[in-house]
């Protein structure tokens, strides 16, 4: 063996010892129950639902409502057959083993190792592991020292290791503190991925692990510390980020993003953030493996919440895969896989089963990812066997609503819209009554998305919550303080509820409301301009209720009806500007302002500027209106802003706002290019405000003497100014694309030419 340093310790082959069984495979070390926060990986078992869901409704330990079904039967049977078998047996660590490696720990810990001298330890300390992996790893305290080793060898020694313990591997991942020893190893192969000469080797590793794993796949997938490895062992094979949202899930926010159109699925762009070219072969063995073993005994996974995390993550992973999903999603959904032909599937036998299983929480989250990634022709099936003439039922349920969420997020033609619409648009009152607000959301989210039942939904929420007298007065207080108001039972005299945090759904729904065209939405525009001041301040400083403030503004409806609510916030602008989110609001009720008004809101804002400037958002809102300027130069001020406006109005009778250019009903020209389209509007506009910005003329070197010949210079050179940055915000607006093709014909000048010719 090879020692480097004075302190580097020397190989060591140990001595007999006497061995001590000691089982380990279904009970945790109770010794240990603080959680590893030594290297930021501890995960602490969860009571509960395991996050699936918040409803606070009680679920046994495999995830599913206490009133199970025969399915939950099956799964119990199956979980009393594993428990009886012999567990794996685990060696004790002799002393003078734990000594060597706590000395290691001690060392490191030191930081007395430069990086040469620290590989070189990891690789003498990992020869002695041989023969001992499991009782190491699976060691609460050495398996630190464990980690820390595998993070500082090289390829050869890692690979070594994970190929010296690929027998024991599933019970290494299933260990409490051994999962944790997997991860780090599947981490640090994914960073050796990075040198293409080590993929051969890390390739025959990882097809030893696999083989392993997919021999008896059951009892990982369905362990709790398991099922984490497993999901990181996918990602790794596939090629993505191990950190990714496949392997952990996506943030609820990001998924209710998704749903309302808010976002971009993270699927669809899973190409391009692959780490490297993964490995298909073993992937492909590692899925189908699993499929196939569990075929029989699908009941055993499907319902099962650690399992069923490890299948959503591969079919997040198979999405766009159509012929692998065929195959694979029939089997999870219980249908009789031979002969099975595309568009008959499905057997009308299993419907019922179906429907009820996605009441089960589990399941109905594995649902929700098939339904997201289904192929076309599985996805239509789905909705007219399973679905259909199901929809108000399964909405109903706490889980089974979720499930409906993701249909309505994925639907993907209008006349499916036809059919959801006969179930569910005389239900609004109903679903919002029940607590079921996000079906309500994702309806009206798809209806926008397919540009279909708009005027619809707009009537039918209203109407939902509305006063018996048709006065839609109280509309938008209502969706704003949902709960309250639904669990109100004198509902006539329900008021305004201070002092409570408004509703996130329903402000959520009244941000994708103002969405719709101006004629659809008047009852909307009329409650919130008709609202007491004291209530659009409020809800200004809460974080969903300035949102919603925000996207009335930003909506299709007329200037003197928001300005009529811009005015309601007079007086109280220097107040809202002091909240975290306030500037964004400030921001809209400045651009739809008159001069008066906007004169009105920065004179408020130049009296807490000292205040202001020291919180987070304070710079940025000082800047973007320019309050410091406002402050020395009220004459000075008004008048770049009216050669801003000016500046302004030529540009867009030149080439006209966006909604002129593009009208919003043409179909032959794809999102991408319309919002590119705004984008570049927008940048021109930021242009004049900057250009206005730094060529505004000083007033400071003669101010004493002739004002008012002084004011009508300063009009003046605002004038020429205007005009000139409108010249050159027109000619760089025109030419913005042919720098690009310039650009693009100096890299590749024969492609240039036969585009030039063509």
């Amino acid at each position: 063996m090879v020692s480097v340093g004075s302190k580097a310790l020397p190989s060591r082959r140990s001595k007999d010892s006497i061995f001590v069984e000691d089982s380990f495979m279904g009970e945790e070390d109770k010794s240990h129950k603080h959680s590893r926060k030594k290297k930021g990986m501890g995960r602490k078992p969860k009571k509960g639902s395991f996050g699936f869901d918040g409803d606070g409704s009680n679920k046994n330990v495999s995830g599913r409502g206490v009133d199970g079904t025969a399915k939950s039967k099956k799964y119990v049977k199956h979980q009393s057959t594993s428990d009886t078998k012999s567990p794996l047996v685990r060696k004790q660590i002799d002393p003078e083993t734990t000594k060597y490696f706590m000395e290691i720990t001690n060392l490191f810990e030191s930081n007395g190792v430069d990086l040469e001298e620290r590989s070189v330890i990891c690789g003498n300390a990992l020869e002695e592991t041989q023969g001992k992996e499991l009782e190491l790893a699976t060691d609460y305290i050495l398996s630190h020292t464990m980690q820390t080793l595998l993070e500082g060898c090289d390829v050869d020694q890692l690979c070594g290791f994970l190929r010296g313990c690929a027998k024991v591997f599933p019970a290494i991942a299933m260990d409490r503190a051994g999962s944790h020893v997997a991860e780090t190893a599947l981490k640090s192969l994914a960073m050796h991925l990075q040198d293409s000469e080590t993929y051969s080797v890390i390739e025959e590793t990882l097809n030893m692990i696999c083989k392993v794993i997919v021999g008896n796949p059951i009892d990982v997938m369905c362990n709790c510390y398991g099922s984490h490895v497993l999901r990181r062992l996918l990602s790794l094979c596939k090629g993505v980020p191990l950190d990714s949202s496949e392997v952990h899930g996506a943030k609820a926010s990001m998924i209710l993003a998704e749903r309302l159109n808010s976002k971009t699925s993270q699927l669809d762009g899973n190409d391009s953030q692959n780490l490297h070219q993964g490995f298909p072969d073993l992937f492909k063995l590692l899925v189908s493996g699993m499929i196939n073993h569990t075929r029989k005994d699908i009941d055993s996974v499907v319902f099962d919440q650690y399992s069923s995390l490890v299948l959503q993550t591969a079919l997040k992973l198979l999405a766009g895969d159509d012929e692998e999903l065929l195959q694979i999603i029939p089997v999870l959904l219980g249908c009789n896989t031979e002969n099975m032909v595309e568009g008959n599937l499905i057997e009308m036998s299993i419907v019922n089963d179906l429907i009820e299983s996605m009441k089960e929480t589990a399941y109905s989250h594995l649902m929700e990812v098939i339904l997201e990634v289904a192929p076309e022709s599985l996805y239509k099936e789905m909705f007219t066997k399973v679905f259909r003439n199901s929809l108000f039922k399964l909405s109903s349920h706490h889980c089974g609503n979720f499930v409906v969420q993701a249909l309505l997020s994925h639907t993907r033609e209008k006349d499916q819209m036809e059919f959801i619409w006969e179930e569910l648009g005389q239900k609004f009152g109903d679903l919002l009554g029940m607590g079921r607000p996000g079906v309500i959301a994702s309806l009206i989210a798809a209806c926008q998305r397919l540009n279909t039942h708009q005027q619809k939904c707009c009537q039918a929420l209203a109407e939902a919550v509305s006063s018996k007298d048709g006065s839609p007065k109280f509309i938008v207080p209502r969706l704003l303080f949902l709960d309250s108001y639904f669990n109100c039972e004198d509902k006539s005299n329900w008021n305004w509820t201070s002092g409570v945090k408004m509703h996130v759904i329903g402000s959520l729904i009244l941000q994708a409301i103002f969405k719709f065209e101006n004629e659809y939405i008047q009852p909307y525009i009329m409650s919130i301009t008709s609202m007491e001041s004291q209530h659009v301040l409020e809800a200004a400083k809460d974080a969903g209720g300035a949102r919603v403030i925000e996207a009335f503004l930003d909506s299709n409806g007329s200037v003197k009806q928001k300005r009529r609510l811009v005015v309601k916030l007079r007086g109280n602008f220097d107040e809202l500007a002091m909240h975290p989110s306030g500037s964004f609001t400030i921001e809209r009720c400045f651009t739809v302002s008159n001069m008066s008004l906007k004169e009105s809101i920065v004179s408020e804002l130049v009296a807490v500027r000292t205040e202001l400037s020291k919180t987070r958002q304070g710079p940025f809102l000082i800047r973007k209106l320019d309050v410091d300027g406002y402050a020395a130069k009220p004459d000075h001020w008004r008048s770049r802003l009216e050669a801003k406006q000016s500046a302004y109005k030529e540009f867009y009778s030149t080439f006209g706002a966006a909604e002129d250019k593009t009208s919003k009903e043409d179909t032959f020209l794809s999102d991408a290019y319309k919002r590119s389209q705004t984008k570049e509007l927008n940048n021109m506009r930021k242009e004049i405000d900057d250009r206005l910005t730094s060529t505004a003329p000083s007033l400071g070197v003669s101010e004493k003497n002739k004002k008012s010949k002084k004011r009508k210079d300063v009009q003046s050179e605002d004038a020429s100014a205007s005009s000139k940055i409108t010249e050159n915000a027109v000619s760089n607006f025109l030419s913005s694309g042919r720098k690009d093709k310039k650009r693009h014909g100096k890299d590749r000048p024969f492609n240039a030419s036969k585009k030039m010719k063509a």
